[in-house]
């Protein structure tokens, strides 16, 4: 029985069992729908009652706040899947969101680092004790592996094969896939096992804190961002350019594009596309630099 009163706890559960979506999307539209939710009882009308050119209304709103395309374009998202599910449980007969319009979003090629960079970012962790080997292991299997920050995070000792170098990951949508990774990644994920104190609390997370918890997103950051500080890199340094860095230097390497898509663990080919359209980028631009005659005017 869906609760009328307050429906956002079962369209919470509907857009995780029904849809698949993960958990940071599921917290998103959350966000996105109580925002609904405070601008219906502005306007003292129900939510049931919100019609189309209330719904735009309440997206100009938010668009006078200099919200970014792609945000909008999630919100409209989660509006959409919140009527759809109150249509789909006759709380409502018309879904007032059904046509509501979405933005374009502007094309933005991911970051990536040089294959020298990685190798100097890398580098600089000097595996001298537990923190530091964790986290060149972390970092040396999220380069190699091409995985998520959520993703290493997980990781569980029965996820991990040593002998045969390959990590099961379960990703977005609960979406299973296998990924290889190199000797390398292995060599420092063994020292790091010999040296990782057990923690008070038995936890199953192969990647854990001074005091035994599982890592924290923030975490992961901020300790890539010391190192990459320290490591002199200028870039703007965050954990997913060492997903987008893998996927580049694969393509670019001449890997088979469906197979850096299953390793990615992408639905749809087109979202691995874009790795190939940064390597272009990176041609044009070792073009114009360096070609003899690119500089010259003609006569």
């Amino acid at each position: 029985m869906i609760n009328t009163q307050n429906p956002l706890p079962d369209f919470l559960s509907y857009i995780t069992a029904e849809k698949g979506l993960s958990k940071n999307t599921c917290n998103a539209y959350k966000t996105d729908i109580l925002k609904l939710f405070e601008f219906s009882k502005k306007q003292q009308i129900s939510i049931y009652d919100l019609n189309h050119s209330a719904l735009t209304d309440f997206l100009w709103e938010l668009k006078l706040n200099n919200l970014k395309p792609r945000t909008l374009y999630r919100i409209i998202e989660a509006i959409r899947q919140f009527y759809k599910f109150l249509n789909l449980e006759d709380l409502i007969k018309k879904n007032p969101a059904s046509n509501l319009a979405l933005p374009k979003i502007p094309e933005e090629l991911p970051d990536t680092l040089s294959l020298e960079e990685v190798s100097a970012l890398l580098m600089s962790i000097t595996p001298d004790n537990e923190m530091n080997v964790r986290n060149r292991a972390m970092f040396e299997l999220m380069y190699c592996a091409g995985l998520r920050v959520s993703e290493v995070i997980a990781l569980r000792f029965c996820d991990v094969n040593l002998d045969d170098n390959f990590v099961r990951i379960v990703g977005k949508g609960s979406k299973e896939r296998i990924v290889p990774f190199s000797d390398r990644a292995k060599y420092f994920i063994k020292i790091y096992i010999t040296k990782r104190r057990s923690p008070k609390r038995k936890t199953e997370h192969i990647f854990i804190s001074r005091l035994g918890r599982k890592l924290s997103r923030e975490v992961v950051f901020m300790q890539l961002k010391d190192i990459a500080a320290k490591s002199g890199l200028q870039k703007k340094i965050h954990p997913h350019i060492l997903r987008h860095s893998f996927a580049t230097h694969l393509l670019s390497g001449g890997a088979d594009i469906r197979f850096v898509q299953e390793m990615l663990g992408h639905s749809s080919i087109a979202t691995t596309q874009i790795y190939t359209r940064v390597d272009t980028r990176t041609l044009i631009s070792q073009y114009k630099k360096f070609h003899p005659r690119f500089q010259q005017q003609p006569t």
